[in-house]
């Protein structure tokens, strides 16, 4: 006999998770191609590498978004904390490309993932939630791991492990700035997510004029495409991020961002023959589990809360 097919909702969900998947890589290109035109045989400098990733962004945010919902999707109601989100955004985006000029990207993203765990640890300050052990000890269990990465003798430049975590802290700024504009369309964050970076690029561009003169007649035809594609996998990521948050819950969902390791690490050893040692594996092992498990104790902790049963734990 046949399998029964699918119902319609476990379709929605596997497409959700199929999507975020992709997004993963997609965000994973990004960061590999930043850390492609940074390189000592390239030198295209950070200050250019930002104002395109951004001006691509909201470029396609822009020719996609506002044909279909229209220019009320640049309306949002909380303009303050849209700007704050874009400018950690912009943030953590120079401080990670800084990190990739230092460490190999599977370990640099590793790091980032110190971020989630950092949210949920100063949530009852940040957020005004109620304190919870858990989170407390899955960011101490998290802080472990990243040590266990960036243990002496791992090879790991120190300047760019201070950087990494600089990153960490930038995206955890972010994260909290995203809860605050949840109440916005996702399009409309999006589109505020490039047209924030974007503007404060273009202010700042008499800083680096010349940088961008210096490219023409230098970057190859290829060269020129990368640049452009780190606004496109940017911009592609969130958008399907946007589209698997749709589709499954997130709780559901919390796993499988952890995948981003995987893309960045493949991604790394493809292109620069860099891939985690064992030892490093173990770290990344630990912080993957401790965002998981803590990720499951909140899913059922938010259960328990709609049904009235009181948590403390």
């Amino acid at each position: 006999m046949p399998p029964p097919p699918a119902s319609p909702a476990t379709r929605q969900i596997l497409a959700g998770v199929l999507l975020l998947v992709v997004s993963m890589w997609a965000l994973s290109g990004l960061d590999a191609s930043g850390k492609y035109l940074m390189g000592e045989d390239i030198g295209v400098t950070l200050f250019v590498v930002c104002l395109v990733r951004y001006g691509v962004h909201v470029t396609l945010t822009m020719l996609t978004i506002i044909p279909i919902r229209g220019w009320k999707a640049l309306r949002c109601s909380r303009p303050q904390a849209q700007t704050a989100r874009g400018l950690s955004m912009l943030a953590a985006t120079m401080l990670f490309f800084t990190t990739l000029h230092y460490l190999p990207l599977g370990q640099a993203t590793a790091i980032n993932f110190l971020a989630p765990l950092i949210v949920l640890s100063i949530a009852p300050w940040a957020l005004k939630e109620p304190p919870f052990l858990s989170r407390w000890v899955a960011a101490g269990v998290g802080l472990l791991g990243v040590l266990v990465v960036v243990r002496p003798g791992s090879g790991l430049d120190l300047t760019g492990t201070l950087f990494g975590l600089l990153t960490a802290c930038a995206l955890a700024s972010q994260y909290i700035a995203s809860r605050r504009v949840a109440v916005d369309d996702p399009y409309t964050t999006l589109i505020w997510s490039g047209a924030v970076g974007s503007v404060v690029m273009t202010l700042a561009l008499p800083v680096y004029w010349q940088d961008i003169v210096a490219l023409f007649g230098r970057l190859s035809v290829f060269e020129w495409l990368v640049l452009m594609g780190t606004g496109f996998w940017g911009c592609l990521g969130h958008f399907l991020q946007i589209q698997a948050y749709r589709r499954a819950p997130a709780s559901l969902l919390a796993p499988f961002v952890y995948f981003q390791i995987v893309s960045a690490a493949a991604l790394g050893w493809l292109i620069w023959g860099q891939f985690p040692d064992l030892v490093s594996w173990l770290g990344i092992a630990i912080v993957c589990a401790s965002g998981i498990t803590i990720g499951f104790i909140e899913w059922r902790r938010n259960g328990a809360a709609r049904a009235g049963v009181p948590q403390d734990a």
